[in-house]
């Protein structure tokens, strides 16, 4: 049977409690952390994508986008409470349904981070090349250098979007060598971030004209199955600007009173990150105007799409929001503070490489830990003698993002990174009910309360969104797990560890290893 192999939780455990993380943050230190996690990329380079989707039904998208992150997000602490290790989705489903299902995770979020990190890559370029290259230095590169091809839903004249290819692969360098943020300089980041989109809602909302939001939802709430259009559409795709509030949940272990602060902690950033979400896009809406493009039907053309692409090259829509590359920026200059909007344009160049090397960091973990228990070639977790890092993967993954950057509009990556997202954040709702039933007995530091409410809610909430995307997005992850599981079974199957009978979990923190003999399960 292929659901027969499971991880001994009791290993796992034994491995998390040795950590002894001293718990030092309250509920509002949690909220201001899961802030500064979800705070950045999304809310940047995506108000296009959304408002094509959406029109002013954007702010719309927001709440309901960030409604499902709260009850994926109480799901995501308990477990992360439970079994404090490394791994996140994959470790969770191995310790709870098995190998086969933890493999289909983790190779969803090998999915996820990759294409994520190619979509930041996008929005990074956008801004490089409006408000570095263009607007301060008077230097304008040709489409065909600054955008990915027309036919894969580029620019009119597109062949590379060079920038981004470029980035991509020069945060791979400095991932490889080894190094990293710290805690000071993402916090400078943080900063930033937040305060520059606090200036663009202190901008423009005292300028908003209502005339602006009518229609208030041009392709209506459900633009179609598959269409990816309409408000919930373009909440399955401004989903990707939540995404970091794991980072939230894994922190319940260092958290005073888990019961109480991580529910505060959790709910309390995703309704901040919301309510500033939607401030956002009615100041950006609301000035210079967020309706989507039309085609001859009346339905907006789909948001990434050539026929997008090529109405946006047009002299008439050169101001539209819906066609710029770097929209907040873009809305700034439009209203008469080009300064401003320069400065926020820096922010974002500045801010998003680090993202860019958190998703690729994280991407690439996700991939070591497999290697390790043996479901990839040993290689993917081969260290450098000198730089002490995986590599190998690294410069895999690292390729693979400055390709999909290359070539690839911003608002199709995010669609499909999030197609990613909803499967792994839907099979944690399950294993979270699936640990309660197994193992009533082990110590929860943070339970969700209604649990058999709150994780139901959280898989169909995904589910929703899920059939929401564009057509092509729901494709690729199907297409992917087919590939993986044709993997998991020529490769991975006959030559994991827990299939040979061990099992070894490593603690990442304290570096320790604890290597239990197991019967093998029966194939």
């Amino acid at each position: 049977m292929i659901f027969d192999r499971v991880k001994p939780l009791d290993a796992i455990l034994a491995a998390a409690s040795k950590k002894s993380l001293k718990r030092t943050m309250g509920g509002f230190q949690l909220m201001l952390f899961g802030i500064g996690c979800i705070i950045g990329t999304g809310i940047f380079v995506l108000t296009a994508a959304g408002a094509q989707k959406a029109g002013p039904g954007l702010m719309l998208a927001f709440a309901m986008a960030g409604l499902i992150c709260v009850v994926a997000a109480l799901c995501y602490a308990e477990i992360a409470s439970t079994i404090p290790v490394s791994g996140s989705a994959y470790t969770y489903t191995y310790a709870t349904m098995g190998e086969f299902l933890a493999w289909t995770v983790g190779w969803a979020l090998v999915l996820e981070y990759a294409i994520a990190a190619s979509a930041v890559s996008v929005g990074w370029s956008g801004y490089f090349v409006g408000s570095i290259l263009n607007e301060t230095f008077d230097i304008f590169l040709p489409p065909s250098l600054s955008g990915g091809p027309l036919a894969l839903g580029g620019v009119e004249g597109g062949f590379i979007n060079l920038p981004a290819m470029v980035i991509a692969l020069l945060v791979t360098w400095l991932l490889m060598i080894g190094t990293s943020e710290s805690a000071k300089v993402n916090a400078v980041l943080v900063a930033i971030k937040v305060s520059a989109l606090t200036i663009f809602i202190a901008l423009t909302l005292p300028q908003v004209d209502p005339e602006k939001f009518n229609p208030f939802l041009p392709a209506g709430i459900f633009g179609g199955w598959g269409s990816g259009l309409g408000a919930v559409g373009a909440a399955a795709t401004i989903f990707f600007a939540y995404v970091g509030f794991d980072a939230v949940s894994t922190a319940a272990e260092e958290t005073k009173n888990p019961q109480k602060n991580v529910p505060i902690g959790l709910v309390g950033s995703l309704l901040f990150c919301t309510v500033f979400y939607i401030a956002v896009a009615a100041g950006a809406i609301g000035t210079i105007g967020g309706q989507p493009i039309l085609g001859p039907d009346g339905i907006p053309f789909s948001a990434g799409s050539e026929e997008l692409a090529r109405q946006c090259a047009m002299p008439q829509y050169a101001a539209a929001l819906v066609c710029s590359d770097e929209a907040l920026a873009h809305v700034l200059r439009q209203i008469g503070w080009s300064g401003v909007g320069n400065v926020l344009g820096y922010a974002a160049f500045l801010a998003l490489p680090s993202v860019i090397l958190v998703l690729l960091f994280a991407q690439t973990r996700i991939f070591f830990v497999m290697s390790r228990d043996g479901l990839l070639p040993e290689v993917l977790s081969r260290v450098h003698p000198k730089w002490h890092t995986p590599h190998v993967v690294t410069v895999i993954t690292g390729a693979v993002v400055a390709l999909a950057a290359a070539f690839f509009p911003v608002g199709q990556l995010a669609d499909i990174a999030n197609a990613g997202t909803l499967y792994a954040f839907a099979l944690v709702a399950i294993a979270v009910m699936v640990l309660r039933k197994q193992r009533p007995d082990v110590t929860r530091p943070f339970k969700v309360r209604g649990l058999w409410v709150v994780a139901p809610a959280a898989i169909v909430g995904c589910i929703f969104l899920f059939l929401n995307l564009p057509s092509e997005a729901m494709i690729v992850l199907p297409a992917w797990t087919v590939i993986g599981t044709g993997i998991y079974f020529v490769y991975g199957r006959a030559r994991s560890h827990l299939g040979k009978g061990k099992i070894e979990v490593i603690d990442d923190i304290e570096g320790s290893e604890t290597l239990i003999p197991i019967d093998p399960p029966k194939i």
